[in-house]
């Protein structure tokens, strides 16, 4: 009962937060100078019959609080509008891009994750020497560049220099699906900072853990170091990981945008520039509410996963409540 009051709370926590967040969104994009009709006909000449006909059908002559409410209610049946410039649902144009961002998202995550428990590891294992202090310095370096500067530095060693590599899209032109050379420079890219934050909290997990009493205990033992370190220590090191990588799947999955900009990758990341450019709030909207929602729920995924490996939250979850008396 307890859990179901916990996690109850979670959701209700997260669909006000996205309330928020449309809510905070909405207002600032209707307080962004432009107009989108203007964005929508170009520098055509219009007539003003036309230009009102374009505001009507959009429902830009419609009062702030009137547009407000229609859009807050679609938002929550699931329609997130149509776009100004072609008359696409909003929905459909993000579906068709969100594979592209997954195919960049997923293998970051999974390499830095499975290298940032490593590096992690590693370091804690030798702290206080050079190679702690080697990798230690490298991460805090890493996860210090921007993303998107990193890109551009690849692009002109690997791309531009050497020509190892291509540095825009996911396939040769006229070609159809991914190449697997088009990937590497982008996913590296995502995976670098997201490796480099993992590392640096492994660390301090493992370190954490080499400390407790049952190590000791299994060093008195006789149990080498490398069985210590990968059998004893890291299960309970990785505990917080847990939370970290969960959370940072959506970071990862919001991160692609400024990638996707810089190697023309044509996902979300794209997709959003484009309508920025063209001062197409709907599509704006749209894209930050689905990228929100993909967070809120990954989270509430971890926190469900959390208490399923964590037998210390999950005996406390099970406890029944106590009555007010």
């Amino acid at each position: 009962m307890k859990a179901l009051v916990h996690y109850g709370k979670l959701l209700g926590s997260s669909i006000l937060l996205l309330y928020i967040v449309i809510t905070v969104l909405f207002l600032l994009l209707e307080l962004a100078p432009g107009d989108p009709v203007q964005s929508l006909v170009g520098e055509n000449p219009v007539t003003d019959a036309y230009r009102a006909e374009l505001t009507a059908t959009f429902g830009l002559d419609r009062p702030l609080w009137e547009r407000y409410l229609i859009y807050v209610g679609n938002v929550f049946t699931g329609n997130l509008g149509v776009s100004f410039g072609t008359g696409t649902p909003v929905l459909e144009l993000i579906m068709g891009r969100i594979g592209n961002t997954l195919i960049l998202a997923f293998p970051s995550f999974v390499i830095s994750t499975i290298g940032g428990v490593l590096v992690g590891a590693i370091a804690a294992r030798t702290r206080n020497r050079w190679l702690d202090g080697f990798l230690s310095g490298g991460s805090v370096a890493l996860f210090s560049i921007p993303n998107f500067w990193l890109g551009m530095m690849l692009i002109t060693v690997f791309s531009v220099s050497l020509g190892w590599l291509p540095s825009q899209g996911m396939s040769s032109y006229g070609a159809q699906g991914v190449a697997i050379q088009y990937l590497v420079l982008p996913v590296f890219t995502m995976a670098t900072s997201e490796l480099a934050y993992k590392a640096r909290i492994m660390r301090s997990s493992m370190i954490e853990s080499l400390g407790q009493d049952f190590i000791d205990t299994a060093r008195s033992k006789g149990v080498s170091s490398r069985r210590v370190l990968w059998r004893h220590a890291m299960p309970n090191a990785l505990l917080p990981m847990v939370t970290v990588t969960g959370y940072s799947l959506g970071f990862v999955v919001a991160g692609s945008v400024l990638v996707e900009r810089v190697f023309g990758w044509p996902g979300m990341g794209l997709l959003l520039f484009d309508a920025i450019q063209r001062q197409n709030n709907v599509v704006v909207l749209g894209i930050v509410i689905v990228i929100t929602v993909a967070i809120l729920i990954i989270n509430i995924l971890t926190d469900v996963i959390y208490g399923i490996v964590d037998p210390r939250l999950r005996a406390r979850l099970a406890q029944p409540l106590r009555s007010a008396s």
